[in-house]
């Protein structure tokens, strides 16, 4: 018990979504649909269901379209708890305009 612990203990990982962006009109903030397909309990088919997150997106790097990956956080305002990690793909509609 003589040595001081200063060292931060890590928590685990944290959680990631991939998803495609369907909002960016917010400022540092873009809308998320992350789709999720399982099979139905009952029925046994094959259900796809979405759900939207609130990511935090400091250089507005992210457009509409654009496949993204985002990571859990801490919260950032009263819907965000993601920021985003990285642009997977961009959209076709938007190399087709710069084009």
């Amino acid at each position: 018990m003589a040595e001081a612990t200063n060292t931060v203990k890590a928590t685990g990982k944290r959680k990631q979504r991939v998803g495609e962006v369907v909002s960016n009109k917010m400022t540092k903030t873009i809308v998320v649909r992350v789709e999720r397909r399982f099979q139905h309990l009952k029925f046994k088919k094959i259900v796809t269901s979405y759900k939207k997150f609130y990511a935090h997106d400091e250089k507005a790097e992210a457009k509409v379209g654009d496949t993204v990956r985002i990571e859990e956080s801490r919260p950032l305002s009263k819907l965000k708890r993601w920021k985003l990690i990285e642009v997977m793909e961009r959209s076709a509609q938007e190399t087709a305009v710069t084009a």
